[in-house]
C-alpha cells in the first residue's frame, strides 16, 4: 500500500509539472507567455485546473450506457496505472520487482483499448465513437512495431526482467556473471583495450552495446507517440473532426481522470524507453583512468546515495524525452489516417522486423 501510494504521489506531482511544462514550451515556441497569473511565473495554473476540474459538475448523459459511461475512465487510468507496478526506480525502489516485468507490462498497458471502447460505447455519442474505434485502431496498429522494438532489447539482454536490463547498462554489472564478455564484444572495443564493464557509464547503454538498438529507440519512440495519442498522432482527438474525441461527453473529475491518464501515458512509455535503451537509473558519466566517475555517480545500492542517484538519472532522462515529445506536438502538423497507418504497416513494422531479425543472429553470433 505505501509503494502504491508513493508511486501515485509521484506520478500526480510528475503530471502536473508535465502540463505547466506543456504550456510553456507551447508559449516559447509560438512567442506567447503563456500562463503568468496563478502563482509565480503562472506556475499553480495546473494546480488550479485541477481543482477547477473536480469543482465541476459530473455531467452523465441521459441516453448513455451509465455503468460503461462512469467505469471506463477507471479502467484506462488503473491500466495504465498498472504498468508502474514493474518500473524500477533506483537499484533498490521497485514497486514489484517480477521476472516477466516486461511482458507483464505489455499485457497490462493493452487493456487501456476496453477502456476506450467502452467511453465511446458509453456516451451514445457519434462523435465519441468515431473518436473511440480511430483510438484503437491506432494504438493495437502501433503495438506491433511498439513490441518488435521492446522484443529486439529483450532479446540482446536475454532478460524480461527491468531491473536486470539496468544492472547491465551500468557499472554495477558486476553482478551479473558471464556479461562482461558479452559487452565487450557488443561494442566493438575489446581490440583498443577498453573494457565497458569497468568504463561504464554511457558505454554501457544498449543502443552502444549493441548499435542496431538505436534503429528500435526510434521506432519505439514513433510508436510511443501514437500510443499516447500524442500529435503528429492524435487523430482519435482531432478537435476539428471530432469536437474531443472519446471523451467529448465527459466533465468534471472524469475527464480529469482521462487527463490523468494520458499524460500517465506519456510518463510511462517515456520510462520505458529509458529503461531498455538509455541506461535506466545508471549514470551517463564513464570511468575515465583514475576518476571514477561512473562509481561516484551511481552511489552504493541499499544506501540513501544509490536512492538518491537512481532516482535524480531515471527522471532526468526521462524528462528529456517528455520534452522532445512537448515539442513534436508543435512542431508536425496531424497525420492524415492513411498517412499514419502507411507509416506503421509499410515503414516501422518491416523496419522493426529486420531489427528483430538482426538482434536475432547477433546473440547467436556471441553464444
Amino acid at each position: 500500500m505505501l509503494a502504491f501510494l508513493l508511486t501515485l504521489g509521484a506520478l500526480l506531482g510528475v503530471v502536473v509539472v508535465l502540463a505547466y511544462a506543456e504550456r510553456k514550451v507551447a508559449a516559447f515556441m509560438q512567442d506567447r507567455m503563456g500562463p503568468t497569473e496563478a502563482g509565480p511565473q503562472g506556475s499553480l495554473q495546473a494546480v488550479a485546473d485541477v481543482l477547477k476540474l473536480l469543482q465541476k459538475e459530473d455531467i452523465v448523459p441521459a441516453a448513455a450506457d451509465k455503468k460503461l459511461f462512469k467505469l471506463a475512465p477507471i479502467l484506462i487510468f488503473a491500466a495504465v496505472f498498472a504498468g508502474f507496478a514493474v518500473i524500477p526506480f533506483t537499484p533498490d525502489l521497485i514497486p514489484a520487482g517480477i521476472g516477466i516485468g516486461v511482458f507483464y507490462l505489455l499485457a497490462i498497458v493493452s487493456l487501456d483499448v476496453i477502456g476506450l471502447l467502452m467511453a465511446g460505447w458509453g456516451s451514445n455519442n457519434k462523435y465519441a465513437m468515431l473518436g473511440a474505434m480511430r483510438s484503437v485502431a491506432q494504438i493495437v496498429s502501433y503495438e506491433i512495431p511498439a513490441g518488435l522494438a521492446i522484443l529486439s532489447a529483450v532479446m540482446i539482454c536475454q532478460s524480461l526482467d527491468f531491473q536486470e536490463i539496468s544492472y547491465q547498462q551500468g557499472a554495477l554489472m558486476n553482478q551479473f556473471p558471464g556479461m562482461e564478455y558479452d559487452m565487450n564484444w557488443l561494442f566493438g572495443i575489446e581490440a583498443l583495450g577498453i573494457n565497458t564493464t569497468t568504463v561504464g557509464g554511457i558505454t554501457t547503454w544498449n543502443i552502444f552495446r549493441a548499435p542496431i538498438l538505436l534503429v528500435s529507440f526510434v521506432i519505439y519512440f514513433i510508436a510511443s507517440l501514437a500510443e499516447s495519442n500524442r500529435a503528429p498522432f492524435d487523430i482519435p482527438e482531432a478537435e476539428s473532426e471530432l469536437v474531443a474525441g472519446f471523451h467529448v461527453e465527459y466533465s468534471g473529475f472524469r475527464f480529469a481522470v482521462l487527463f490523468l491518464a494520458e499524460y500517465s501515458m506519456m510518463v510511462l512509455v517515456c520510462l520505458v524507453a529509458v529503461i531498455l535503451f538509455l541506461g535506466s537509473w545508471n549514470t551517463p558519466l564513464p570511468n575515465i583512468g583514475p576518476v571514477s566517475l561512473a562509481y561516484w555517480s551511481t552511489g552504493i545500492p541499499g544506501e540513501l546515495s544509490g536512492i538518491l542517484w537512481g532516482v535524480f538519472w531515471l527522471l532526468s532522462k526521462t524528462f528529456v524525452l517528455l520534452f522532445l515529445q512537448l515539442q513534436l506536438r508543435w512542431t508536425y502538423p496531424r497525420l492524415r489516417v492513411d498517412q499514419l497507418m502507411h507509416l506503421c504497416w509499410k515503414v516501422l513494422t518491416p523496419v522493426a522486423l529486420g531489427v528483430v531479425l538482426i538482434a536475432g543472429i547477433w546473440r547467436l553470433l556471441m553464444i
